[in-house]
């Protein structure tokens, strides 16, 4: 699973073969925890991942959603920048 990109502890991920794995969604790591969320309303699916890693992804997400759902529908990888 190719790496998006990386901020604050948080590395985001991301699966190119859709027909396998659902929804357009990605998956956060913030060391030991995990979270998959959904690209088109951002809300985490399942995982584990604390509420303040939670706001720093859809913090992220929110300013990349539409560039994730291209990379989702196109099997494009890209990397993107982390918060600043």
């Amino acid at each position: 699973m190719p790496v998006v990109a990386r901020f604050y502890g948080v590395i985001i991920k991301m699966y190119f073969s859709q027909s396998e794995h659902g929804i357009p969604h990605f998956h956060a790591i913030y060391g030991e925890y995990n979270g998959v969320f959904n690209i088109q309303n951002l809300e985490m699916l399942e995982g584990d991942l604390p509420l303040r890693a939670q706001r720093l992804v859809r913090e992220w997400a929110a300013e990349y959603q539409q560039e994730l759902l291209r990379m989702w529908h196109s099997n494009e990888f890209r990397r993107l920048p982390g918060l600043e």
